[in-house]
């Protein structure tokens, strides 16, 4: 009895610390960016692309090399058969042939090297791609993250105000009691506390919507029990910014995927050009062949005017006697194809002139893009310095509100007033803030500096 008593106790504390762990676990930034760039079905998707690519670049490899092949046949004939006297009999005579053949690209326009090269670019942009789709969804995590944060800090606001409001509330119900005021105040407390405790739910329900949605970014199965650690982080002026917008863009212009893979399409594009012109060259090619042949059933000859059974010689033997070789090399002039080759060269200069148009537009919306993330982190810090003041003013306001109301000054409507203008300016601080962080990512990750430090 006892026994059973220890495992049940054993069973129920390890199920009770399970279960404790399960609900601590909570997520950093770098935790979650790392199990996204990992489970993140686009960038497995892009992974994917990146081992075509090298498929495609081995087969370019493998033009290089000769082509090898073995072939072999065996086949019956039955039925009448012209014997070699001219009378028609019933045969089955049975035949092996068996060759062999191997052919190289002595020339074809240098066509191979082309398309070496072109498989070798196309494989550096998908590896750009890859990296481009892992900087975008990291960007994607840290933005669900901060806005993770920003609810939960304003879930803490809105539950302080109700907190506040019920305090006031049981004032002022001890102050209708003693008469100092009209009942009618009490009810616009109780109008207020329940207003916050809707901005409670709707502040909770907003928090869980964020956490649902870095959750489901994360692709995670169990999304429902996902919450993430509180981090503080500091609201110093970033390093980038002791920079010029121009520099920053210099920088960016060095090291940002986007370009990278504008310029890869590029040279891709360049390549299909002398690929397609590499048709209008002659080609050589050199081969071998091998052939033999066995037969197995007895066949006639004539000799001294007599027909002779002849019985074939072993297998081996025919193999070898009746081996015969062939060599040579093979030229092919282009001479007219029907327009074939000038609009394939016309068509892959169209698409050159695309590319170095996207290179152009990628490196404009790259300027744009930099200089309006600068100027975004510029007016973020203003933006939360004028809350912080804000909210200061406001709390100083309420304070001093409190006092007249204490005092019978002003009534309960302007009371809740500044309650409200108070909690709001708290809650401008929040959104400012994050905003401000969120912005400085994007700006740092312009110049280089990764979303997390790994």
């Amino acid at each position: 009895m006892k026994t059973n008593l220890r495992i049940t106790f054993l069973l129920f504390f390890l199920f009770s610390a399970f279960v404790s762990f399960s609900q601590e676990k909570k997520w950093t930034l770098e935790e979650c960016v790392n199990y996204a760039l990992e489970k993140n079905i686009s960038i497995r998707e892009a992974g994917l692309d990146v081992q075509l690519a090298a498929v495609n670049k081995s087969d370019a490899s493998g033009n290089f090399m000769p082509s090898v092949n073995v072939n072999a046949s065996h086949f019956w004939n039955i039925g009448l058969t012209q014997s070699i006297t001219g009378i028609l009999e019933q045969q089955t005579t049975q035949f092996t042939n068996a060759g062999a053949s191997a052919s190289i690209d002595l020339y074809k326009g240098l066509l191979n090297q082309k398309q070496y090269r072109r498989q070798k670019m196309a494989l550096v942009a998908s590896q750009y791609q890859l990296v481009k789709m892992k900087e975008d969804i990291s960007l994607n995590v840290a933005n669900a993250f901060l806005e993770i944060l920003f609810n939960k800090e304003n879930l803490k606001v809105q539950q302080e105000q109700l907190k506040v409001d019920l305090e006031q509330k049981n004032r002022t119900a001890d102050l209708v009691e003693g008469g100092m005021v009209p009942r009618g105040d009490l009810l616009d407390i109780e109008a207020t506390v329940a207003a916050d405790r809707q901005k409670v739910i709707q502040s909770e329900n907003q928090l869980l919507i964020s956490k649902l949605s870095l959750a489901q970014l994360l692709q995670l199965e169990e999304f429902w029990k996902f919450d993430i650690a509180d981090e503080e982080y500091d609201l110093t002026e970033s390093e980038v910014m002791l920079n010029t917008p121009m520099q920053v863009y210099d920088k960016a212009r060095e090291l940002r995927t986007e370009i990278k893979i504008a310029q890869a399409n590029l040279g891709v594009a360049e390549q299909d050009v002398k690929i397609a012109r590499a048709a209008y060259q002659p080609t050589l090619t050199g081969f071998y062949n091998l052939n033999t042949r066995v037969t197995y059933a007895d066949y006639s000859s004539f000799e001294n005017g007599q027909v002779v059974s002849i019985t074939p010689p072993p297998f081996w033997n025919q193999f070898w006697d009746n081996k015969g070789h062939s060599f040579g090399f093979q030229l092919n002039i282009p001479i007219f194809n029907g327009f074939s080759t000038r609009n394939s060269v016309r068509k892959s200069k169209i698409a050159l002139e695309r590319s170095k148009l996207a290179f152009e537009r990628e490196e404009l919306d790259l300027q744009r893009n930099v200089y309006t993330a600068y100027t975004d982190v510029q007016g973020a810090q203003k933006a939360y310095e004028a809350a912080v003041s804000a909210a200061n003013a406001r709390k100083e306001a309420l304070i001093y509100a409190k006092e007249r109301y204490e005092v019978g000054l002003i009534n309960v409507f302007d009371l809740n007033q500044a309650q409200t203008l108070s909690a709001n300016a708290q809650s401008e601080v929040l959104r400012t803030k994050y905003d401000y962080i969120f912005k400085v990512k994007i700006l740092e990750f312009y110049f280089g500096i990764p979303i997390t430090q790994n």
